[in-house]
């Protein structure tokens, strides 16, 4: 914990460790001690649930699966709006009605018989029309979320280091995972002589890094790699591109729990909508939990019943296969061979 996961962890979260519920690392680091950690780096042990050293990813990134999601909708007769802000949420008592739309300047509106909830579950109850009650909107507010940014450096060295990324907890770097996008597919990189490192920052929205210049960051995250001493050396940055995301992380702090149980009860209450998600339930979800809540959704709207609230309740890891028990799971997978490359090195 001192040698890692204190430094690591408040440098995620921004807030110390002493004020961080437990409920994320239970998930995240399932079975894995220091002990195991060295036994799988020495002998190759691959039985700790949150060690994982092959799977498949697609070509150009996870991107990929929904492009092809919004190519199966739309070929299907749904169409998907891009780049559209929910402004209103309209409901009659405990169902809901419509949805107004905002793309640019244009307003529209879409009627449904359900409705599937994945955006911020505190923005989707300040947008119910008319308002849920004042204790449902506290609870709203009380929620907390880590915003990230990622600093893309385009490298002149055709390889560094051979990991998909690496965690960095010394306080005296602000950067606190670096990708190896080349090594995660070597087409999410085009030209082969160049490697392309993802240098990620935790922030919150208004402070410091958040808004920090583009230039400046680049700048910051081109004498860090350096520092880092990665085989980056003085001038291989040829250039650099910032991505920012709001609310990338709800923050597990000790109130969290009594405020997503408000909102939890009140959602429940309506006869027509789901929340899904990482945000849509305010759950440090990995993707597999976060695909699994809207597949259940989809299974209750035909009928079935599943409480999407209990996915990963029990703590459990999607991912947490045994050699053995993943050859069982590809045997019977279809997967396109295509679409996807299998890899052999996990950090």
């Amino acid at each position: 914990y001192r040698i890692f996961f204190k430094t690591y962890t408040e440098k995620v979260w921004g807030i110390p460790c002493s004020q961080i519920r437990a409920d994320w690392a239970a998930q995240r680091i399932q079975n894995l001690s220091l002990k195991q950690a060295v036994l799988n780096a020495l002998f190759g042990s691959q039985n700790a649930k949150s060690l994982i050293k092959t799977f498949d990813y697609p070509r150009l990134g996870p991107g990929m699966m929904w492009e092809r999601c919004q190519e199966l909708l739309e070929r299907h007769g749904s169409p998907v709006h891009l780049n559209t802000e929910v402004v209103r949420v309209e409901r009659e008592g405990q169902r809901i009605t419509k949805v107004i739309l905002k793309q640019g300047d244009e307003l529209s509106e879409l009627t449904g018989e359900h409705f599937v909830n994945s955006m911020p579950i505190a923005a989707l109850v300040h947008r119910l029309d008319p308002l849920p009650p004042d204790e449902v909107l506290a609870a709203a507010r009380g929620l907390k979320y880590r915003d990230f940014l990622i600093v893309s450096l385009i490298i002149d060295r055709p390889k560094l280091f051979p990991d998909n990324w690496l965690y960095i907890h010394s306080p005296e770097f602000r950067v606190g995972r670096i990708q190896n996008f080349k090594n995660w597919s070597a087409e999410m990189v085009p030209d082969s002589s160049k490697t392309c490192l993802g240098m990620e920052y935790f922030c919150s929205e208004g402070d410091d890094l958040w808004e920090m210049s583009n230039d400046k960051l680049i700048e910051m995250a081109s004498e860090e790699i350096v520092r880092l001493n990665l085989g980056v050396q003085p001038g291989d940055v040829e250039d650099g591109c910032i991505i920012r995301q709001y609310k990338a992380y709800p923050v597990y702090d000790g109130e969290y729990r009594q405020h997503l149980k408000v909102l939890e009860d009140y959602i429940k209450t309506f006869e027509n909508l789901q929340t899904v998600g990482r945000n849509g339930m305010h759950r440090y979800n990995n993707q597999d939990h976060s695909m699994l809540t809207a597949l259940l959704a989809a299974k209750n709207i035909v009928g079935e019943q599943h409480d999407i609230w209990n996915v990963n309740v029990e703590r459990s890891y999607h991912e947490n296969f045994t050699n053995e028990e993943w050859s069982k799971v590809k045997q019977g997978a279809q997967s396109s061979k295509d679409d996807s490359v299998s890899l052999s090195r996990a950090a």
